[in-house]
């Protein structure tokens, strides 16, 4: 059963710093691609950041110099980094786990945690 837990979503006030995390269970994590997605109220969930099994990474524009991807294969977990928060960054905050380099392609979601950069 595969499993991802998301935790360290919260109130932040502008400016200031949160860390999530995701860790993973009943996956092979070193093969997978770890993501994380938003989604704001009223608009479509979209990708924040994403690295992959070799640690490559890439961001969405409104993330770029801000938000910090990692993440640990012996601790089967992904962190996001968030700095300089702005209250643009207030969503529903998802962890995804992917693998596109074997046939049927395997995705799977985690909870979402709540992210809300507020004064």
């Amino acid at each position: 059963q595969v499993q991802l837990v998301v935790s360290g979503g919260g109130l932040v006030q502008p400016g200031g710093s949160l860390s999530l995390s995701c860790v993973a269970s009943g996956i092979t994590f070193r093969f997978y691609t770890m993501s994380w997605y938003r989604q704001a109220p009223g608009q479509q969930r979209e990708l924040v950041a994403a690295i992959k099994s070799g640690g490559s990474t890439n961001y969405a524009d409104s993330a770029k110099g801000r938000f910090t991807i990692s993440r640990t294969n012996v601790k089967n977990t992904v962190y996001l980094q968030m700095n300089s928060l702005k209250p643009e960054d207030t969503a529903v905050y998802y962890c995804k786990a992917d693998r596109d380099d074997i046939w049927p392609p395997l995705d799977y979601w985690g909870q979402g945690t709540q992210v809300t950069v507020s004064s």
